[in-house]
């Protein structure tokens, strides 16, 4: 993922603004474009339908468990070991590719724990920014199936996990990383590796950045032509963009911005991306214009419904790839998150990161089931909704199904809360007369109107038998 700094300098926007113009910089307006392609939208409502997705990082930095790629990078924020040379750490990190060999990949299980977490599409990282590639590529040597596991028959890693997924009905992303610092048309050999940037002037050496232009071009196009249907080119790396589309945003990851451009042609790759595979989302992230069919909050939720199509992507421990002893998030605090991200009209993507031998780890396999028991009685209340104006009163969300007009409030209840007998609100009033269920056991419930607000009596059978439940959907027609 692109990685933020821990502290980060906040700008005031007069203030940012005059700071990009001192440096040539044109601040770009955050406003969505809607795409006018008649696939591209029909793709974008299916993939607003599906709500919950799987992102997962698997590549040469799950060996050692540290954190995906970023080690590689020379800036103040990255700790290495002090006591090993810059160049030493580079050659042991390349070097991990001969001890890359995932003799327990099964991507068949992988597709089936994120089925039963009640995920809907996926995202994977065919390479991250460290140039290492989970693909058959033919542009280079630095991948999976050039290494050890050359010989195992599903060495076309990313050709195997799409097809597991698709078996259950996923939509297909590939998540594909614009830097690339294993490439010498990005970091040239020639010179040290300062930061994330390509460490030469573009401008004085145009022929190099086009070689990379190309290499970036054809290997998408070996994507987007060699595995199959694909819904989804999500690309990472935001700093490898045109300098007159660096933004606030940009600014504030404290990165260096240099004084050339970085563009890769994205409405070319567009143009031969959905030849192939027509109706493609491009999501360039935080690039924002025509490229970035939705766009990509990282690790947090916006404070506010959002009027456009978007994701938060947030990792379930606190790593994006395998960090052995990782920390992950409860089942109630997913379940929480998820609701309150659906109810401000956007779908959760959760990472989880493969062990180096191929597998999930026991315990992200349990949490991805543990939260697939409330999303398989529950689901109706997420799938296929959108977002309505009022969302939100306190600890109650609100969506509605598109179609079945059917209005949902979900009731988040902490981990140490007992349920209580009733449970009130004052919008979406049910319509006389209507029916109001759980969804959790499908048993109808009692409401009334009490002082302008629905109240609702949960049976005492059902606070008893269900006290641990992180939160309650109820089903209503309502008023509206």
């Amino acid at each position: 993922m692109m990685k933020k700094l821990s502290a980060l300098v906040l700008f005031l926007i007069v203030i940012c603004g005059q700071v990009l113009a001192q440096n040539g910089v044109h601040p770009q307006s955050a406003t969505y474009e809607w795409p006018t392609d008649v696939q591209v939208k029909q793709k974008l409502d299916k993939w607003q339908d599906q709500k919950f997705g799987i992102i997962i990082h698997w590549g040469l930095y799950a060996v050692p468990g540290i954190i995906e790629s970023w080690a590689l990078c020379s800036e103040d924020w990255i700790e290495r070991d002090s006591t090993v040379s810059y160049d030493a750490f580079k050659s042991w990190y390349w070097g991990l590719k001969k001890d890359f060999n995932p003799v327990n990949f099964d991507p068949d299980s992988w597709a089936k724990a994120a089925k039963d977490a009640g995920m809907r599409y996926l995202v994977f990282t065919t390479k991250h920014h460290d140039g290492f590639n989970m693909f058959d590529t033919k542009q280079t040597d630095f991948k999976i199936s050039d290494g050890p596991f050359k010989n195992n028959p599903k060495a076309d890693v990313a050709k195997y996990v799409f097809d597991a997924f698709r078996k259950q009905d996923f939509m297909i992303g590939a998540y594909f990383s614009k830097p690339d610092w294993h490439s010498e048309y990005f970091w040239w050999p020639k010179y040290a590796t300062a930061d994330r940037n390509p460490n030469y002037d573009i401008r004085k050496h145009s022929w190099r950045w086009n070689q990379f232009k190309q290499f970036t071009f054809n290997q998408i196009r070996e994507l987007m032509n060699n595995y199959g249907s694909v819904d989804i080119l999500w690309l990472d790396g935001g700093w490898v963009r045109p300098r007159e589309t660096v933004n606030a945003e940009v600014i504030s990851w404290g990165a260096r911005i240099p004084d050339w451009s970085q563009e890769v042609d994205i409405p070319g790759i567009a143009t031969m991306a959905r030849k192939a595979q027509p109706g493609l989302l491009m999501v360039d992230r935080t690039v924002h214009g025509p490229y970035e069919n939705y766009q990509t909050p990282e690790q947090r939720v916006p404070k506010t419904k959002l009027d456009y199509p978007w994701e938060s992507c947030m990792t379930l421990g606190d790593a994006w790839s395998y960090v052995p002893g990782d920390k992950m998030k409860s089942t109630s605090k997913v379940i929480h998150t998820l609701i309150e991200i659906v109810a401000k009209g956007g779908n959760l993507l959760l990472g989880i990161g493969p062990k180096p031998d191929g597998t999930i780890p026991v315990e992200v396999v349990q949490r991805l089931k543990e939260i697939g028991g409330w999303m398989e009685k529950n689901g109706a209340a997420i799938y296929n909704t959108r977002a309505l104006d009022v969302y939100n009163e306190g600890s109650i969300f609100f969506t509605r199904n598109k179609s079945l007009k059917k209005t949902y409030a979900l009731v988040l209840i902490s981990e140490d809360e007992k349920l209580p007998p009733t449970i009130s609100w004052q919008s979406h009033i049910p319509l006389k007369g209507s029916t109001m269920q759980i969804l959790q056991t499908g048993e109808k419930v009692r409401w009334r109107i009490v002082n302008g607000k629905v109240t609702v009596d949960l049976p005492e059978s059902f606070r008893n038998a269900k006290a641990n439940i992180p939160a309650l959907a109820f089903s209503f027609t309502s008023v509206e």
